[in-house]
């Protein structure tokens, strides 16, 4: 519930309310804390190339499917890329590999996400510098790195940054907590590339800015993902709800009514950890739920569950300006 007052107070209102008053002197000690964490890291250079993906504000707003397409991209043009991630919301903080085996408790569920969706390796490790290094050692033959949501992790050095920002934005404008950002606005004129996922905001002059858009697929059944369906065949059926527990659960939501589907909302908070209670809601119905939240709810639907992908759409001009960025880059 305080995640969603906070939610509500960054993003839905402009001018800071009483409450978000009080925290100002939070906000200003974690800015100090996190130019402190800056000036002190010192950067380890892996041997081969990194790109971070990440964003400056708190909560997802499209890393991952613009991880995937990255991961697409780069093979395309003869690169062997490997992913590291920190694994956020597992219950350890250890170096390991990431399988379509594995379980979103032992190594995260965006990790895990991106292990069966992108065919390449996936390490999770608190130290990205450690989990490349480690996957490095497995994988001889990858030749890049994608760190995905990486770019406050100034221990790890990098060759490219990318942020991605969604509809919301940067918010009130305010550091955490009083607004949604890890660092201030200023940063993004040092990056190379801003993705707009649905973003419409102003930006620094000099930015490199490209949309992407994200293309709902056919949904595929939970319990046999080999069975799938149309949104079509779904509008006839009903009730229909849907969950999502994602950094913005109303982007799912208004990409289900934009294929005509019109369900009961039923957010939650990102990276939440379901238990079967969490869709009791839905079992006189049709549930309907991003891949993300898929990962961590095998087992624990008793009906009828429709998982949506999603496919990131970008201009080939984006990586076309990594690659540029990437020439002249030494790889051992």
């Amino acid at each position: 519930m305080l995640a969603r007052w906070l939610q509500r107070q960054w993003f839905d209102q402009r001018r800071l309310t009483p409450a978000l008053w009080l925290l100002l002197p939070l906000a200003w000690l974690y800015a100090g804390l996190s130019a402190l964490n800056r000036r002190l890291a010192r950067p380890q250079r892996l041997p081969v190339p990194v790109i971070v993906v990440g964003n400056i504000i708190v909560g997802g707003a499209g890393k991952t499917p613009l991880t995937l397409w990255l991961a697409r991209q780069l093979r395309d043009h003869g690169w062997r890329p490997g992913i590291i991630s920190r694994g956020y919301g597992r219950t350890g903080d250890g170096i390991g590999a990431v399988t379509v085996a594995s379980s979103p408790e032992e190594v995260g569920d965006e990790p895990l996400l991106l292990a069966r969706r992108s065919g390449v390796p996936v390490w999770v490790g608190r130290q990205r510098a450690a989990a490349g290094e480690a996957l490095l050692a497995a994988h001889p033959e990858v030749n890049i790195l994608l760190c995905d949501d990486g770019l406050q992790h100034y221990a790890l050095a990098r060759d490219v940054e990318l942020v991605v920002f969604d509809a919301r934005g940067a918010g009130n404008g305010w550091r955490l907590p009083v607004g949604p950002l890890r660092e201030s606005t200023a940063r993004l004129a040092t990056v190379d590339a801003i993705i707009g996922n649905g973003f419409k905001g102003a930006l620094p002059s000099s930015a490199n800015l490209f949309d992407m858009t994200l293309q709902p697929g056919l949904l595929y059944r939970l319990d046999d993902p080999q069975q799938t369906i149309s949104a079509d065949s779904l509008r006839s059926k009903g009730p229909l709800h849907a969950l999502a527990g994602i950094g913005n659960p109303e982007r799912f939501f208004q990409t289900l009514a934009s294929l005509g589907l019109h369900c009961e909302k039923h957010p939650f908070p990102d990276h939440h950890r379901y238990v079967a209670a969490d869709l009791a809601f839905a079992r006189n119905g049709i549930l309907l739920m991003t891949e993300k939240d898929a990962v961590k709810c095998a087992g624990l639907t008793a009906g009828e569950t429709w998982v949506l992908p999603v496919e990131a759409e970008l201009s080939p001009a984006l990586i076309e300006l990594i690659l540029e960025k990437l020439r002249g880059r030494q790889v051992a």
